[in-house]
């Protein structure tokens, strides 16, 4: 059986999928630990739900997505919210990207599907994008999750256990690190989950 991989992941699809679905706790986490609105960078903004959501509140939205798909919905939900011209799109892969410094960096579930040789250099660019005094806002992937199964999982993804977490967040005032594990859908079927959500100033 010929495991899954990232490169075959029917993103357009998971998009229409979501439509019109709630915006992830995450970002709402993320901006009340802000001291005021600023400069955010959406990475892996997918649909733009979160995007739309900060620009509502008077952020400027740096988004970015390896999807060119995504890019007309998150533009479209910009002009809902009257916000285009705060609104700043890139088509690119987060495994190599270049980042513009931001007081706020949000990951929603993005971060885990950069390939495990890249990660490393992924990590330092987002770190090094975050102001003094800049909120992380992310999400990882736990190494008990069924997409880190030698069995059920998903070729190119990047795991952690809670110490490598740990590791990565060495250095920044973390305001949460919650661990959690459900059996729940995905955009593949029904799977475990295991995610660390993550709130940490520079």
């Amino acid at each position: 059986m010929t495991r899954p991989t990232t490169a075959r992941s029917n993103w357009a699809g998971y998009y229409a999928a979501g439509e019109g679905r709630d915006v992830r706790d995450l970002v709402v986490r993320g901006a009340a630990a802000t001291a005021a609105p600023g400069r955010a960078l959406d990475l892996g903004c997918g649909d733009g739900t979160e995007t739309a959501w900060l620009l509502e509140r008077g952020w400027r939205v740096w988004a970015l997505d390896v999807t060119p798909e995504a890019m007309p919905l998150v533009r479209a939900k910009a002009e809902a919210a009257r916000a285009g011209d705060r609104l700043d799109t890139v088509v690119a892969d987060l495994a190599t990207a270049a980042l513009p410094a931001a007081d706020l960096v949000l990951a929603c579930a993005s971060l885990p599907f950069v390939e495990p040789g890249a990660f490393d250099g992924a990590w330092s660019r987002v770190r090094a994008a975050l102001r003094p005094g800049g909120v992380l806002a992310v999400n990882l992937f736990g190494t008990n999750d069924s997409w880190a199964d030698a069995e059920t999982g998903v070729d190119g993804m990047t795991f952690q256990a809670r110490a490598e977490v740990e590791e990565l967040l060495a250095g920044l005032h973390v305001v949460e690190l919650t661990e959690t594990e459900w059996d729940g859908p995905s955009g593949r079927g029904p799977k475990h989950w295991h995610r660390f959500d993550v709130v940490a100033h520079a």
